[in-house]
């Protein structure tokens, strides 16, 4: 038997295996309210930080979908794209999906920038079902036609707010106008500026909400300290 209290959201036994050897027990707030939601098909909009378990919260209901429809990509176009706004975050993301999907058989390809595109391209070519990335190298590929978006089931904008501030958010248009309008999607950000909310209403259709924290405050996991020094 599965002790983990993972199992009443409604995972599959292989997910819910795989958490256990990875050691989750216990879903946070954000995986508590976000996983049932998104394995019945609705798109959430989430106020999310840093250190709340996001990722997993939109990476486990993926990964079952996927499984369960036996969806797979084809050459240059994948299936799920979660975009983030800093190449660490998408390499971390990348990192996670890899790691929760073990077993399952799905490709994967992480696309930033700052580094050569030659094996982001030689991977889209052999066809991925999983695509994380930051929106610059995306939207470059894009236009030199190394990957297509018109397959997309899942769609992730993670750190909305980052977006917004390292002016990403007309590229995160650009990408969402060209991908399918049938299409799960869900948006998370630690704050909901006025051109955030915006973007989450062209993004999403008829979001839950899900609220793991207050916005605008302190991940609690995080310790601060101040210190006073002289001009």
């Amino acid at each position: 038997m599965l002790r983990s209290e993972f199992v009443s959201l409604g995972l599959s036994t292989t997910i819910l295996r795989m958490l256990m050897v990875k050691g989750y027990v216990t879903p946070t707030p954000v995986q508590e309210q976000s996983i049932p939601q998104l394995l019945a098909g609705v798109d959430v909009l989430g106020i999310a930080q840093t250190g709340t378990g996001k990722t997993a919260a939109f990476a486990l209901p993926i990964l079952q979908q996927l499984a369960e429809t036996s969806a797979h990509g084809s050459r240059k176009a994948p299936i799920a794209l979660a975009i983030a706004p800093t190449r660490e975050l998408a390499i971390q993301i990348h990192g996670d999906f890899r790691d929760y999907g073990a077993g399952l058989g799905f490709r994967q390809t992480v696309i930033v920038g700052g580094v050569s595109q030659r094996g982001q391209v030689t991977s889209l070519a052999r066809g991925a079902d999983i695509v994380i990335a930051t929106p610059g190298r995306l939207l470059d590929l894009f236009l030199q036609r190394h990957i297509r978006l018109d397959r997309i089931k899942y769609f992730v904008v993670d750190e909305a707010d980052r977006m917004l501030d390292m002016g990403f958010i007309d590229d995160v248009r650009k990408i969402v106008r060209e991908l399918p309008r049938q299409r799960q999607s869900m948006l998370f950000s630690a704050t909901m500026p006025p051109d955030v909310s915006r973007l989450a209403n062209e993004i999403l259709h008829k979001p839950k909400r899900v609220e793991a924290t207050p916005a605008a405050t302190t991940v609690e996991t995080l310790s601060q300290s101040v210190y006073f020094v002289k001009s």
